[in-house]
């Protein structure tokens, strides 16, 4: 769906399902697919398979929002841990080390949006101490 009557000539954009694009810098353990890639903005999928746990890392400058559609998941930072299940928002602030993983028995989905600039996905060996 394109609108020809939008302000400055900017148009809609229609991103189908079967039209994501692939990780540029995927974490192990999480499959992400971009929708939106803008100036400042990124969004798209995540989702982590049953039983499996992703590498650490942050989104720099990035403050992340994700909204969890399917499943269950849990999120542990040096700040402690917690599972989020469907229909739950989570905030992850810029910079903060995180990793994702599925204690349930299917596949979980979630929606991810970032604002900010700079690299999107900065993979770490651990996370700091505190």
């Amino acid at each position: 769906m394109t609108s020809d009557n939008a302000p400055g000539g900017t148009r809609l954009r229609l991103i189908k399902k079967d039209a994501l694009g692939p990780d540029p810098s995927p974490t192990p353990g999480m499959t992400r697919s971009h929708a939106i890639t803008a100036d400042g903005l990124t969004s798209g999928t995540v989702s982590v398979a049953p039983g499996v746990m992703s590498g650490w890392h942050h989104h720099g400058t990035h403050e992340t929002s994700i909204y969890v559609l399917r499943g269950i998941l849990h999120m542990e930072s040096a700040g402690g841990a917690f599972d989020a299940r469907e229909g739950d928002f989570i905030h992850v602030p810029a910079g903060a080390v995180h990793r994702e993983s599925n204690p349930g028995s299917a596949p979980n989905l979630a929606v991810f949006t970032r604002a900010g600039s700079g690299t999107v996905t900065v993979n770490v060996e651990v996370p700091p101490r505190r």
